[in-house]
């Protein structure tokens, strides 16, 4: 940090020039932010994540996405078993 500052011409603030700095009265402990905090902000962030995607979509498409996962998707045609199948368990002898 010391040798962006001198390379930048921010000036000596400590006699160490790679010393950390500390902020004066006790900041230092509050700077360092615990799990609550994380899960707070990382909710503030879903919440606005989903905001903005509902103002983005119109209503029918998020009617669409809501209900995507009940959609009714037809079996494969023919099924898994082929046509193959049968004539080498038949004539196998």
């Amino acid at each position: 940090m010391g040798f962006l500052r001198r390379l930048l011409g921010g000036g000596e603030k400590s006699e160490a020039p790679d010393a950390p700095e500390t902020p004066p009265d006790g900041a230092a402990e509050s700077a360092e932010p615990g799990p609550a905090d994380l899960d707070a902000a990382e909710r503030d962030h879903e919440l606005e994540m989903l905001r903005s995607e509902q103002e983005r979509l119109d209503e029918l498409t998020q009617r669409q996405l809501r209900y995507a996962k009940y959609a009714w998707e037809p079996p494969a045609q023919g099924g898994e078993k082929r046509a193959e199948d049968n004539d080498s368990a038949s004539s196998g002898g």
